[in-house]
């Protein structure tokens, strides 16, 4: 379902991206080329900022926001997703929030006021708030990341990671030209 907020700013959705008919985009939210929103989704940029405004919620292109994840942002701040980047199933991503190209986060993982550097890949489970992910790190399940300082348990990203992350891009870009190709058939 595509709606307006309040302020009467409207989802773009790019041609080519395919919205599940469950997912709820409202908005100030921005979905690019080949973009795959999996079912109950929910992208929400509703909120003002003290000024008045609102940034957008941006879904890069080749990107993929799977079932039941939810993307908002506090006070109308920004919430960026990159290019070919995996949201899986069931995360939150709470603005502000700036997730870089090739990221894959997993299933349940919630990410508050951070910024994911490119490549990194975000095991299921974990919890990162307050702090900057580099480029190509990789956490492990289940782990809580609250300040940079806990970054020192965080490893570089293996080849197999990185290789799993873009499989799991593919894989949606796929889906999303699939569903697109059948979205008007009963």
């Amino acid at each position: 379902m595509i709606r307006k907020n309040p302020s009467g700013d409207l989802p773009v959705v790019a041609e080519s991206a395919f919205v599940d008919p469950t997912a709820i985009l409202c908005g100030k939210v921005i979905v690019g080329e080949n973009v795959f929103i999996g079912p109950y989704a929910v992208i929400r940029a509703d909120e003002l900022n003290p000024e008045g405004g609102m940034e957008p919620i941006i879904i890069g292109d080749n990107s993929n926001i799977q079932d039941g994840v939810v993307i908002h942002s506090k006070s109308g701040a920004r919430v960026e997703i990159g290019c070919q980047s995996s949201i899986a199933h069931r995360s939150i991503v709470h603005g502000p929030c700036q997730v870089g190209n090739r990221v894959f986060i997993g299933f349940n993982t919630v990410l508050f006021n951070c910024t994911v550097g490119e490549g990194a890949m975000i095991r299921h489970n974990s919890v990162v708030e307050g702090c900057t992910i580099p480029a190509h790190f990789y956490v492990p399940s289940a782990t809580h990341i609250q300040s940079n300082a806990d970054l020192e348990l965080i490893d570089r990203i293996t080849p197999d990671a990185a290789n799993f992350s873009e499989d799991v891009a593919q894989t949606n870009i796929d889906l999303a030209r699939r569903y697109k190709r059948i979205q008007n058939e009963l």
